[in-house]
């Protein structure tokens, strides 16, 4: 049992809150009556804090020369992380709840009971002030509920007010479908709130090595449908918007009243020069460059809520046994091929954050993932480690390009145990050659000697073969060389910028010169690469 809460226990409380979201993540999905994106309200509390623990693990030991406690250094490093890594409107208020907090505590010399009180005080304040237009019944409320019981209880024990304020949150927490309709139409209570409630038991387990004796709430029987068009704001607004944002406050607080003016649920928290904003808006333009303005935003994500709807009422319940394929994809056309062939498509150069999103969206417990880049395959595998965490088995099949993937789906037999799938998977990529042509954009040397600008260039597996200047001779030139080594499929994909006919002229030229090659040509709609070619 602590007296005081130090350097260690904040690193423990944050290790065990984030677990006890995992353990929870699938329950506090359940709870949400919105489908929206940020509807899944226990992914994103477990995205924000994972972000928390990964900025503790890097930094604990080193105490800059502010002042600040071991202790008050450490939840500041706590609370940056959440506010980098915060996802939807409850990571955003988390990631401020967590703000306040540390700044409470930050020179502290000793964290006892009035100042655990005194520091919840101030994070639901921050809490509060963050939010444009507050609504109560969510995790405001339960916050807020937390901070009166700790202070009611006027005492210096730790553990005394440890636990009190957990159970003012838990009994906050029953009664939000008071509050709100949507919530009481669906017989669930707040899903953020049901976060915060369990991240607080983990510090009262901390603090006292006792885990609170609190049942959870039971989720409805049947799920019900959606009860309300999103969880904060009003269905008026057909986009959300999120971004990091490097800005003074001055600029800030002109920031707030603009996007105030162009939507709703308008959360905008920061700590150091650097702010989280989230905000529902139809003008996204007009939101993203309202940042530019303010400062330099960054992390930009937009997603439109019929979309997230649509899928949220087509998404089949999780499997036991259920398998899925996760894969990236960079270009329109690229992307409608893989979700033929029945996979979850993730955009060009995702975060860990949204492969593992996309993952958990599967529904899947086994889960193949095709990264189609090299640079994508250390992501991957990051996303793969966290997705093991939540009891999903995810396995990375290392292709290097979208042709090699369009062959690791082709074999898939759902009839075969998932390890000799993922096997068969990363043959069928293997024996698949790829190849890309693109433009020169500067003056270099390269194994097939000197390019300079505006040169076309063909790469094989990565290298590149051919230097020309006519687009239409050097990708025949290629498909000849590829095919030189023998070949039964050529693949084509198309990229935006493709002169119109370039894909029919090369099927024309392998039909001519390799008739006993099968050839497909697909609009592919990459950026950059006018064509990617597979042999197989």
């Amino acid at each position: 049992m602590l007296e005081t809460l130090d350097a260690a226990a904040v690193r423990r409380w944050c290790a065990s809150g984030l677990a006890a979201l995992q353990r929870h993540q699938g329950e506090i999905d359940d709870l949400n009556v919105y489908p929206v994106p940020d509807g899944d309200t226990g992914t994103n509390l477990v995205l924000t804090l994972t972000s928390a623990q990964q900025a503790l693990a890097m930094d604990l030991e080193t105490l800059p020369d502010d002042g600040h406690t071991p202790h008050g250094h450490a939840l500041r490093l706590m609370a940056r992380g959440a506010l980098l890594g915060a996802r939807g409107n409850s990571g955003v208020i988390l990631s401020q709840i967590l703000r306040g907090f540390a700044d409470a505590l930050a020179a502290a010399p000793a964290v006892r009971g009035r100042q655990l009180a005194a520091a919840l005080a101030d994070a639901a304040t921050a809490a509060y002030a963050a939010v444009a237009h507050p609504v109560e019944g969510t995790l405001l409320t339960v916050v807020a509920a937390a901070a009166r019981a700790a202070e009611q209880a006027d005492t210096d024990d730790l553990r005394a007010v440890a636990r009190e304020a957990a159970g003012g949150a838990a009994r906050a927490l029953a009664r939000t479908p008071e509050q709100l309709p949507a919530l009481a139409r669906a017989g669930v209570v707040d899903a953020g709130g049901r976060g915060l409630c369990l991240l607080l038991d983990a510090l009262v387990e901390v603090v006292t090595g006792e885990s609170p004796a609190r049942p959870a709430p039971a989720p409805p029987a049947v799920r019900p449908p959606a009860t309300a068009v999103r969880e904060t704001g009003s269905p008026a607004y057909a986009y959300e918007v999120q971004y990091l944002l490097d800005a003074t406050d001055e600029s800030v607080a002109r920031l707030r009243g603009e996007l105030d003016g162009l939507g709703d649920s308008l959360v905008i928290v920061g700590d150091g020069g650097t702010w989280n904003v989230h905000v529902h808006v139809n003008d996204v333009g007009a939101a993203v460059e309202a940042g530019v303005v303010a400062g330099r935003p960054h992390r930009i994500t937009v997603t439109r809520f019929a979309d997230q709807a649509a899928a949220a009422a087509t998404r089949p319940a999780p499997l036991p046994d259920g398998r899925a394929a996760v894969v990236v994809a960079t270009g329109a056309g690229i992307a409608e091929l893989f979700a033929a062939e029945g996979a979850t498509v993730v955009p060009a150069n995702p975060s860990t954050g949204d492969l593992l999103d996309a993952i958990r969206v599967t529904g899947a417990a086994r889960v193949v993932v095709l990264p189609n880049d090299p640079n994508t395959q250390s992501v991957a595998s990051a996303a793969a480690r966290e997705a093991h965490r939540l009891g999903v088995k995810v396995s990375v099949v290392p292709t290097r390009s979208p042709v090699q993937a369009l062959a690791a789906l082709a074999v898939r037999d759902p009839k075969r145990r998932f390890e000799d799938d993922v096997i068969a998977m990363a043959e069928a990529a293997g024996a698949c050659r790829y190849a890309e042509v693109c433009h020169a954009s500067k003056e270099a040397l390269t194994v097939a000697g000197p390019c300079r600008p505006g040169d076309v260039l063909a790469l094989v597996e990565g290298e590149v073969h051919l230097i020309g200047a006519d687009l239409l001779d050097t990708c025949t030139a290629m498909v000849d060389r590829m095919l030189g080594g023998g070949g039964e499929l050529v693949t084509l994909l198309c990229g935006a910028d493709a002169p119109a006919g370039l894909a029919d002229r090369v099927r024309e030229h392998v039909e001519r010169s390799w008739p006993f090659v099968e050839v497909q040509a697909y609009e592919g709609g990459q950026p950059h690469y006018p064509l990617l070619v597979g042999v197989e």
